[in-house]
């Protein structure tokens, strides 16, 4: 499990972690082998050349000796009680032993962060970004619709490290990493994944696990940990939509059925389709905002508003269209729905083409 700041603003930038196929015990079995082989090699070259060694206790070397000395020098720079005396030595010393001891002793610091300190690092890294996580967009899932979702997300102004985006997959998770995102490898379904992204602080998620039953059961562990927040949810069978919102999800959405509505609206004109992707596309020329009633509104019709055109109001759970009798007077509390006009390059701030 990993959780990654924004590579473009951190010096992780462009670093990408994947878990190594060789177990653990094996990693450390073949660097222990490793450094073994090497002074094993120096060992065998000492014990040929011992001739141009010499002891200054008694003259004499032996293959304890050359054993002793080997390791000596391969850990350190030696005692001085055995020397290289001939220029043959005195060469294998300062070419080859040299250099193998500075390897020695970069696979013992490495082994060590490896095994250890890495684990701290990470950890210590880990608390520091969950610390900072307060009203993030977590998203469960980055296949096409997580994906989608997120490139929308960005396109409509939100920083990407706003954004923490969960899925097992390292090669999705690199993707979200290349779009700037917080990154966690992990399955969501589990409240330890959901709490170390900070669920209970999050102001939403979106849930789009690929599989319906997943994704449910996604929603039921996120709406237990945290019960205010706002769920979307994308099911791909439309009879789980019922199960979906018992689970939770406050917004269920099958693109099967909104590709329906696609279709059947090009059948009645050919531009009422490019009007509902338009609205629902943040590069469109207009688009759908949801705000709460304004105190100069209140009791007001919902025709009257002055920031856009009014299409909809939701009085607590109850959707009310623009053309009912109860969308005449608004109320503390409504949430209105109006299309507004997205200001683009060749449009002014006052035009609204609706």
């Amino acid at each position: 499990m990993r959780i990654k700041p924004l590579p473009s603003r951190s010096p992780t930038a462009g670093f990408l972690r994947r878990r190594s196929s060789m177990p653990v015990w094996a990693d450390l079995a073949w660097r222990v082998a490793l450094v073994f082989g090497l002074i094993g090699l120096v060992l065998l070259i000492h014990w040929i050349g011992r001739d141009g060694l010499r002891d200054s206790l008694d003259n004499n070397i032996s293959f304890v000796d050359v054993l002793y000395f080997t390791t000596v020098t391969m850990m350190t720079v030696g005692y001085g009680d055995i020397v290289p005396v001939s220029p043959e030595a005195r060469l294998f010393e300062a070419i080859l032993v040299t250099p193998l001891r500075l390897f020695v002793w970069l696979i013992f610091l490495g082994t060590a962060y490896h095994l250890f300190f890495r684990n701290i690092l990470y950890r210590w890294r880990m608390a520091r970004i969950q610390a900072d996580l307060r009203n993030h967009i977590v998203v469960a899932g980055f296949g096409t619709s997580g994906s989608e979702a997120v490139r929308e997300l960005l396109a409509r102004g939100t920083d990407a490290r706003e954004i923490v985006v969960i899925d097992p997959s390292e090669r999705a998770l690199a993707e979200a990493e290349d779009m700037g995102c917080n990154v966690m490898c992990g399955d969501s379904t589990r409240d330890r994944t959901l709490k170390d992204v900070a669920i209970h602080r999050a102001r939403s998620m979106i849930v789009s696990a690929g599989r319906d039953d997943t994704s449910i059961l996604i929603t039921l562990t996120a709406r237990h940990l945290a019960p205010r927040l706002p769920i979307s949810i994308v099911v791909r069978n439309e009879d789980n939509e019922l199960p979906a919102r018992q689970a939770g999800a406050t917004t269920v959405i099958n693109p099967v059925s909104f590709a329906g509505l696609l279709l059947a609206g090009s059948t009645s004109g050919r531009h009422i389709a490019d009007y509902m992707a338009d609205l629902a596309a943040s590069g469109g020329r207009v688009k759908l905002n949801e705000r709460f009633v304004l105190p100069e509104e209140i009791g007001k019709p919902l025709s009257a508003i002055a920031t856009g055109l009014g299409v909809r109001i939701y009085r607590g759970d109850r959707p009310i269209g623009s053309g009912e009798e109860a969308a005449q007077q608004l109320q503390t509390g409504d949430m209105i729905i109006e299309i507004v006009g997205n200001v683009g390059e060749e449009e002014s701030p006052d035009s609204t083409p609706f």
